[in-house]
């Protein structure tokens, strides 16, 4: 068993936002606006600002025209000012940190870093909350804004999977210098070797999940995932996705791994989207980390079904397959 750190604990309160690059910004501004429901709320050279309409922040999700998709960027909002500065030297004394920017819309000073797979990340903590105009105010006093029924009409950004080479190695990260929990994990050959993990600075199941590239690269996205109410709104995406062209990798289904229920699909510009819900959350505060291995974790699908290939080999951007593989695994 590892020394847990826990100095760190708290500092980051949540995960705040994504920056989400695409070579098709038209098409992938359809998929998330029309398709999915989420609102666009501002423009700003080539970004496009959205949110779902029951995320609190005036945007949660950028989509940026560029070359190949991928991640722009992983948006870690701090607790208060005094922790957005603690992390900001831990991890410059680590190493890890590029330094401060003015921020962008909707969010104030910003520390950007990266992770040691290159992810880019960046903490911060002010934050501009939505205030929905008329036509978009909801009766709920504690809900942002109404729900629109428009397409899927998504809640909220939920977590995110990244790939990476050294899964140990990004936990420890992770852990050491953000504070997040680590709730559950995959380790293959006798526990020797460490597949997945799944954690969280909040009660939320994970909000970042660190697997292995089967392709042996580094800073590759796996999937963002979007949260509705109900497994029945899972299914009712499915029908809404199928009616508009675009193709389901998996799901829906559930997973034994967090027992959340999901699909996943491919936005117009390439990144894996999942539409998820379910799932539990972690009150404890002496929470054990869940240890699956390879016979145990099975597929990783609760209901039984193998995932497709490119489920555990797609992943954004693309890469060249090496010569040697690790074994097959899934996650979520």
């Amino acid at each position: 068993m590892e020394p847990k750190d826990v100095s760190t604990a708290g500092d980051v309160a949540h995960l705040g936002a994504l920056e989400l690059l695409t070579p098709q910004p038209d098409k992938s501004l359809w998929f998330f606006s029309d398709v999915l429901g989420m609102e666009v709320v501002h423009r700003e050279s080539t970004s496009v600002y959205l949110r779902g309409y029951g995320d609190y922040a005036a945007s949660t999700l950028t989509l940026t025209e560029a070359a190949r998709p991928g991640i722009g960027r992983i948006y870690w909002r701090a607790s208060s000012p005094e922790a957005a500065a603690r992390r900001a030297a831990a991890l410059a004394a680590a190493g890890r940190g590029i330094g401060w920017t003015a921020g962008d819309f909707c969010r104030g000073r910003c520390y950007h870093f990266r992770d040691p797979d290159g992810h880019p990340m960046a903490i911060y903590f002010e934050e501009e909350k939505y205030r929905a105009p008329p036509q978009l105010r909801s009766t709920l006093k504690n809900l942002p804004m109404k729900y629109v029924g428009r397409g899927v009409n998504v809640r909220r950004l939920d977590h995110l999977a990244v790939l990476c080479r050294d899964v140990p190695a990004n936990r420890r990260f992770a852990q050491e210098l953000l504070g997040f929990r680590l709730h559950e994990q995959v380790l293959f050959d006798n526990g020797s070797r460490e597949i997945g993990a799944w954690l969280s600075p909040s009660i939320v199941h994970h909000q970042l999940a660190y697997v292995v590239d089967v392709k042996a690269a580094s800073g590759r996205l796996h999937h963002i995932s979007l949260w509705v109410d109900n497994r029945e709104d899972v299914l009712r995406a499915a029908d809404i996705l199928s009616e508009n062209g675009i193709f389901i990798e998996a799901g829906p289904a559930r997973h034994n791994n967090s027992q959340g229920f999901y699909l996943y699909a491919y936005e117009p510009g390439g990144n894996r989207v999942e539409i998820y819900s379910g799932s539990y959350l972690i009150f404890a505060p002496d929470w054990e980390p869940v240890t699956w291995n390879e016979e145990e974790r099975g597929s990783g699908v609760y209901w039984g079904g193998a995932l497709p290939r490119s489920f555990l080999e797609y992943a954004t951007p693309e890469a060249e397959a090496p010569a040697e593989r690790v074994p097959i695994f899934d996650l979520q």
